[in-house]
């Protein structure tokens, strides 16, 4: 049984470069068949909205309630900017991004199991229930982020981004893979890819708006991971994010330049417009949304405050053209992939190590100061090797 554990995984994890496909994810409730047809061009709205934090509630009841009414407060906000976009600009808006963390904020101190239980989503919950109402009611492909549990691993929570169609079906569900303070794919890698395969770690969602893939927050710096999406056929990234807006350029900013040139592909980013409920100042995660095309020219971004300013029309007949055309631009078809994977297999044993969070063939989770320990050992190791 072992053996053949092992080389199942192996084929799946040889697999990245084979093929783009998404993870089987339930119909959202209520949810009807529509069958729509999108233009070449079309506009993408990063919506830079104030994130709620939840870790002044009384309890797990109040918390649902503040989500679930926040879900539906958006559909204003949403529907006007579209109506707008689309008078001012010409372009039908057919997808808007939310920013990260958007219903609850960050878990902070907060233990992991603690966090789950009183601010996870469920895959098939009542709050991804209510964003695919969201959809259905606006027409649009939702983007966003949000903690999310898993009945595989009890306790657990995991940063989900997530893409709900105008069905009202949730199309893409991707789990952040490089976190510092959050349990990861990686962290119950063997056990994760048994039960949800490549597709699962790296989906891609195939739509009528083109290929759909997500980034969440600081992994926008992590190269490696739009890649993936790339080879598996990504065309449009959405990032939402919660970060320092500023008018000087930004590790993140010259990170989705350099995201989307390097791979031809859209980005559009969402920020917040400052976390409310905590001690931390409003305006701490501010500003900067933008949507960046496939040259790592920055077509929209926004100043700070509740705004949909970053709006800009996604030409998929020209990114494709510019995909298909021989040429020194075209970074992606001149890609040697097989020309490093001996040097980040040889690498891969000093760095962070898969099934941190396994013991004995099952998951466990950590305390808080677990990551900081891993982040000692592999600062150690990268020492020893004479890396640093």
């Amino acid at each position: 049984m072992r053996d053949w554990l092992a080389t199942r995984r192996a084929a799946l994890a040889g697999g990245l470069v084979a093929g783009a496909g998404m993870a089987i994810l339930p119909r959202a409730a209520h949810a009807k068949e529509v069958h729509l047809t999108a233009p070449d061009t079309f506009a993408a709205v990063a919506m830079q909205l104030t994130a709620r934090s939840v870790e002044n509630l009384s309890d797990t009841k109040a918390v649902r309630a503040q989500v679930i009414r926040h879900i539906a407060a958006l559909e204003a906000p949403i529907r006007s900017a579209a109506i707008f976009i689309e008078q001012y600009a010409g372009w039908p808006v057919r997808l808007a991004v939310l920013p990260e963390y958007l219903f609850t904020s960050y878990p902070g101190r907060i233990g992991i199991a603690d966090f789950a239980a009183r601010a996870g989503f469920a895959p098939d919950g009542e709050e991804y229930a209510e964003l695919g109402t969201l959809a259905q009611k606006t027409g649009l492909f939702i983007a966003g982020n949000a903690y999310e549990i898993d009945r595989h691993f009890p306790d657990f929570y995991f940063q989900a981004s997530f893409v709900v169609a105008p069905t009202g079906q949730v199309v893409l569900r991707y789990r952040r893979l490089v976190s510092m303070f959050a349990p990861s794919p990686h962290d119950v890698w063997e056990r994760y890819l048994d039960i949800y395969g490549l597709d699962g770690v790296f989906p891609v969602a195939r739509t009528e708006i083109g290929n759909l893939a997500a980034i969440a927050s600081e992994e926008i710096l992590y190269p490696e991971i739009a890649r993936a999406m790339a080879f598996r056929g990504a065309e449009i990234f959405v990032h939402s994010s919660s970060e320092i807006g500023s008018p000087l350029a930004t590790q993140k900013d010259i990170a989705k330049r350099a995201r989307a040139f390097e791979n031809m592909a859209f980005v559009v980013s969402a920020n917040t417009a400052g976390i409310s409920g905590t001690a931390l100042p409003l305006g701490s995660a501010d500003g900067n949304s933008q949507v960046v095309d496939y040259t790592g020219k920055v077509m929209a971004q926004s100043g700070d405050g509740e705004t949909f300013t970053a709006f800009a029309p996604l030409d998929l007949s020209a990114l494709r053209r510019a995909r298909r055309n021989p040429a020194m631009t075209n970074s992606l078809a001149r890609q040697k992939p097989g020309l490093f994977a001996s040097a980040y297999a040889a690498a891969a044993d000093n760095f962070h190590r898969p099934n941190g969070m396994m013991a004995q063939g099952s998951a466990e989770v950590p305390d808080r100061d677990y990551f900081r320990r891993k982040q000692e050992e592999v600062i150690a190791r990268l020492d020893q090797a004479g890396v640093i």
